[in-house]
């Protein structure tokens, strides 16, 4: 019982910051131009770690399915096909989200948790900046904007990569892959996908920012919250993951 209030109570308090965060940019050029340095920080920086598991990931899925589903009974375009499937519908916009709240989360987390215990954030709210909005909105706006882009480019990187494992195991021809990536693709795949991120999105930027913006305590404390952060973004994203495939199947 004292679990669940702690829950609520907690959930409560996230509510109200969320709130607070989304009011009114007092300075919207200031604004804009934190949002831009958000998007750098957290989705263009990304981009590297995103690309480089992609690609073997994408890899390593085509080369399992030709060394366990090696019958000759399946048509070669059925690699390609699944592959696809696995992609789009789950391992980019899922694991790879995964892969960003370890990322992005902790950088959040940690930013914010330390300009606490600095007293910075103090100092703004004496000057009367809204600090809710000016530090926690900008971030959440990057991660909705550019984590969508961050999925699109491994989708395409990781089915580059199926190719590659295809043709390092041998069995697999680059025509059979293609034509099995083009057979009845839908681009409600896509949509799912991107729905799928935007959520994930949601959650890694806006639970971070509440774990670093009410930290109290000292360094110790910075360190806890942004594993917190991580692990409870990435417990929430497997629980919505559920939810969304539910509704959308």
């Amino acid at each position: 019982m004292q679990k669940l209030h702690n829950f609520l109570v907690e959930f409560g308090k996230y509510v109200l910051l969320m709130r607070d965060a989304f009011r009114k940019p007092q300075n919207r050029n200031l604004f804009w131009r934190k949002v831009v340095f958000e998007m750098k920080a957290l989705g263009i920086d990304s981009i590297i770690i995103v690309l480089a598991i992609s690609i073997f990931i994408g890899s390593a899925v085509v080369m399992q399915m030709l060394y366990n589903l090696n019958n000759p009974i399946y048509p070669n375009w059925i690699y390609g096909f699944s592959s696809r499937k696995t992609i789009i519908l789950e391992f980019s916009p899922t694991v790879i989200s995964l892969i960003l709240a370890g990322k992005c989360a902790s950088r959040i987390a940690s930013e914010l948790g330390t300009q606490r215990i600095t007293e910075q954030i103090d100092a703004l709210e004496i000057m009367g900046v809204n600090t809710a909005s000016y530090l926690i909105m900008p971030k959440i706006i990057a991660c909705l904007v550019f984590f969508p882009i961050l999925i699109i480019l491994s989708i395409a990187t990781a089915l580059i990569g199926g190719a590659l494992g295809g043709m390092m195991v041998g069995t697999l021809s680059l025509f059979d892959y293609i034509e099995g990536l083009r057979l009845e693709f839908n681009i409600a795949d896509v949509w799912y996908a991107l729905v799928k991120t935007t959520v994930n999105a949601w959650i890694i930027a806006s639970i971070a920012s509440f774990r670093g913006y009410t930290l109290k305590g000292g360094s110790v404390e910075v360190g806890i919250q942004s594993t917190n952060a991580v692990v409870q973004s990435s417990i929430v994203i497997m629980i919505f993951n559920m939810i969304i495939t539910k509704l959308f199947v």
